[in-house]
């Protein structure tokens, strides 16, 4: 399960494994990573953007398949991944089973600039 934080808002979603993606707020091209929930950390599987663009070259080690970059990235497990939330892009979503949600519908009432906590929660 991974719990949501925002400010004094905080939910919860049942997953064990999920993929967060986000909009590149200038070049407007989708990434995605798949995390996967391990003991109370957050370990990051692979990584895949949608596209390249200005600041958004993939790393040396992706691979372009069909027309999407997949890569893996090499970061420790994480135990809390902060997004921050703005009206001035498209917001981060949470997806699993193949179904896609934004983390804002998550925290009704989020304020337009606050930073969203996602960590492991039991």
């Amino acid at each position: 399960m991974i719990c949501l934080t925002a400010g004094a808002l905080a939910a919860s979603i049942a997953v064990n494994s999920f993929t967060l993606a986000w909009m590149h707020s200038i070049e407007k091209i989708r990434w995605e990573e798949d995390w996967r929930v391990e003991g109370k950390a957050l370990v990051l599987d692979e990584a895949r953007i949608l596209g390249s663009g200005a600041g958004m070259e993939p790393p040396a080690n992706a691979v372009l398949k069909n027309g999407v970059w997949h890569y893996r990235p090499s970061i420790p497990p994480q135990t809390v991944l902060r997004l921050t939330h703005s009206p001035y892009t498209r917001g981060y979503e949470i997806c699993n089973a193949g179904r896609c949600r934004a983390l804002a519908d998550h925290l009704p009432g989020i304020d337009n600039t606050v930073v969203i906590e996602l960590r492991e929660c039991s």
